[in-house]
């Protein structure tokens, strides 16, 4: 999937008339780290607001439709979902991904900035939506970048995020249940 993905991005990048920052966000991060084989959709936060809509304009030239709130496709089989500013579905960032420290960078063409979102703030948008793989992705996250993954850390950073969702409650289970699994999972070795 990268390999296309590339190819995707190196034919953007010749209809672009500006600067364009994406930073990949749930599976498709993982998938571009090499932690996880696949994703079913390709998601992309675009925190510029006026890049979003520069993006957008140029993908509606090139053939593309929106088919979901956040989904565009040519028909080719690829849906990429596009997060404006610094929302993922329904998470709020409390920082932009464009700040210091808050995205990895991948790939850089003549207009198009690939980037991956921070382990924390990745983790974060994913355990939020509470869902078995979810849990798994994080997991693996973990597994990936043990050393640089510090626990405290990201628990405290998710615990301030948390406290600006309508559901906070709900997104605190969330991270006890994945502390629960985690504990479980460095037991079994």
């Amino acid at each position: 999937m990268k390999e296309q993905l590339w190819s995707v991005f190196e034919a953007w990048d010749r209809y672009l008339v500006r600067k364009i920052h994406l930073v990949a966000c749930g599976g498709t991060a993982l998938t571009i780290q090499d932690i996880k084989e696949s994703t079913k959709d390709i998601d992309f936060m675009v925190p510029v607001l006026t890049e979003y809509r520069a993006l957008i304009l140029t993908l509606r030239k090139l053939g593309y439709k929106q088919v979901t709130g956040y989904g565009w496709t040519r028909g080719d089989g690829l849906i990429f979902e596009f997060y404006e500013g610094n929302r993922i579905f329904t998470t709020e960032l409390i920082e932009s991904p464009l700040e210091k420290g808050n995205n990895i960078p991948v790939k850089t063409y003549r207009h198009l900035y690939v980037g991956v979102l921070n382990d924390y703030d990745l983790a974060i948008s994913k355990l939020f939506r509470g869902a078995e793989i979810d849990q798994a992705d994080c997991l693996a996250l973990i597994r990936a970048h043990r050393e640089a993954f510090v626990l405290e850390e990201f628990e405290h950073r998710y615990r301030e995020t948390a406290k600006y969702e309508i559901n906070e409650e709900n997104v605190l289970r969330n991270l006890q249940a994945f502390l629960t699994l985690h504990r479980e999972e460095l037991t079994r070795g």
